[in-house]
């Protein structure tokens, strides 16, 4: 999509582009009027006095919703035309607000028709939107920066919703290859053979029922700054070691023999969400050149019921040497994220963040606007939740206590998957946390763990498309950028 930014009064537009305009109408009404010659959609906003930084969010998105329903391929609009609209929205610089929406523009714009056979007359997407008011270099630049990382939430949602048949592990390392090609991001890859050799026995085990072997994508970026000399010289930031992210990667969860239900099991080629996510963030870290270093670890495995799979009882080897007894195979999740956690050690990191589809009892918890974060770390806490709360990808922070730490210990290994008996299903998404933490309190720096199935789709009312929602790449993006201030 084309953005391009005008001078002057929206009514100076040219006719073919539809011009939008705003009244405090409910939101999401609509009126189509002809006016000097040209069509305009008059989009209900709601009270101007009650808009805030989340209702502008959706404002945005719902302009480019309302274009595609109306069939409209160029549209023009001007948001200063009404200042009441934004009188709440002044602690915002003008350059933070033209980044918000052009980022909310792309990703309403987005559609996943990569198996669909393109139509006659072209896919139903809005090409063009003219922004008419203040122009300063500034502006520009955030809105191509907004552009940008709409661009690649959108890149994420494309990868979560490819069906497992066409994203196995093996085809998720080398999408991430591809993500990051022509980048300063260095790719790793470990197989079957590595893995075994460096004793990652929870990423193995849950692989073992599946005939596509497990994958463990290594990608690292590290910003150089010029010296006056010309040579090359790491920035301060990765002296102080990475932000390391690490995303779960099931390709697809059948739940092993813990079989899921029909219900449950439609979607789980979704499973791989945070792994989309860290890639793309990855990716945009070095796109945007960011001046923090960040690494992305990305275990992917299948969880599939075969003869092999991993039984209730089995009892697994981790990469911590940490011994795990798996009561629940569709708690698998995490266990390939005990693997992750333990190996990002070696890169020294400043900070460690999980980010996993990892369980429904978050949904539960949460509904579908916010995903669950957890972490014992409060400063850490801080800096997510303000970065969620300024990107528009919402968190609420559950508690990770000594209380619940009892119910992750194994009664014949060191640790148990899942507490087990009547109170597992109590509080699920606090006992996936607490078991991560006892592979994370290793690290002895900042950890945190983002659980997204809250927001592994849109939910109704986003004005986003059927399908992955694509979180929480703003979120991560905008936590780097802030790491070091």
């Amino acid at each position: 999509m084309k953005l391009t930014l005008k001078k002057g009064d929206i009514t100076s537009a040219p006719k073919a582009y539809v011009r939008i305009t705003f009244t405090e109408k409910p939101r999401n009404t609509t009126r189509i009027v002809k006016e000097n010659g040209g069509e305009v959609i008059e989009l209900g906003a709601g009270k101007f006095k009650e808009m805030n930084a989340r209702k502008f969010i959706t404002l945005c998105r719902s302009i480019v919703a309302r274009a595609k329903t109306h069939k409209t391929k160029k549209i023009a609009l001007q948001f200063n035309c009404t200042p009441e609209l934004f009188k709440n929205l002044r602690s915002m610089t003008p350059e933070q607000i033209s980044q918000l929406a052009a980022e909310n523009f792309e990703m309403a714009n987005f559609e996943f028709n990569v198996f669909k056979t393109k139509p006659k007359e072209g896919w139903n997407m809005v090409e063009e939107i003219l922004l008419y008011g203040k122009s300063s270099l500034g502006i520009e630049r955030a809105v191509r920066k907004g552009q940008e990382i709409g661009r690649a939430v959108n890149a994420c949602r494309t990868l979560a919703n490819t069906p497992g048949g066409d994203m196995t592990p093996t085809l998720l390392a080398r999408a991430a290859k591809e993500a990051v090609k022509g980048l300063p991001v260095k790719v790793t890859v470990l197989g079957k053979r590595e893995m075994k050799k460096l004793g990652m026995g929870a990423v193995l085990g849950v692989a073992k029922g599946s005939s596509e072997a497990p994958t463990f994508t290594i990608l690292e970026y590290k910003r150089l700054n010029p010296t006056k000399s010309g040579r090359p010289t790491r920035s301060g930031a990765a002296r102080l070691g990475p932000i390391v992210l690490a995303g779960k990667g099931v390709t697809f969860d059948s739940g092993g023999l813990n079989l899921k239900p029909s219900a449950g099991i439609y979607e789980m080629h979704m499973d791989m969400s945070g792994a989309a996510a860290v890639i793309h963030v990855v990716a945009l870290a070095a796109r945007l050149k960011l001046k923090v270093p960040v690494v992305g670890l990305i275990p992917a495995a299948e969880n599939m019921p075969g003869g092999s799979a991993m039984r209730p009882g089995d009892i697994l080897k981790s990469l911590s040497r940490k011994t795990i007894e798996v009561l629940d195979t569709d708690a698998e999740g995490r266990l390939i994220l005990a693997d992750a956690l333990t190996y990002a050690k070696r890169f020294n990191p400043a900070a460690v963040i999980d980010v996993a589809t990892l369980t429904g009892a978050a949904i539960s918890a949460l509904g579908l606007h916010a995903s669950a974060l957890l972490t014992r770390d409060d400063a850490l806490a801080e800096k997510i939740s303000d970065a969620g709360e300024a990107s528009g990808d919402y968190v609420w922070r559950l508690p990770l206590w000594d209380e619940y730490e009892e119910r992750v210990k194994g009664e014949f290994a060191d640790i148990k998957n899942v507490p087990g008996g009547s109170t597992s299903r109590y509080g699920g998404a606090i006992d996936g946390g607490m078991f991560l933490w006892q592979f994370a309190k290793e690290l002895a720096r900042p950890w945190a763990h983002l659980d997204i199935a809250p927001r592994m789709t849109a939910a109704p009312g986003d004005e986003l498309a059927k399908g992955a929602a694509g979180a929480p790449v703003r979120l991560l993006i905008r936590f780097i950028e802030q790491w070091m201030h």
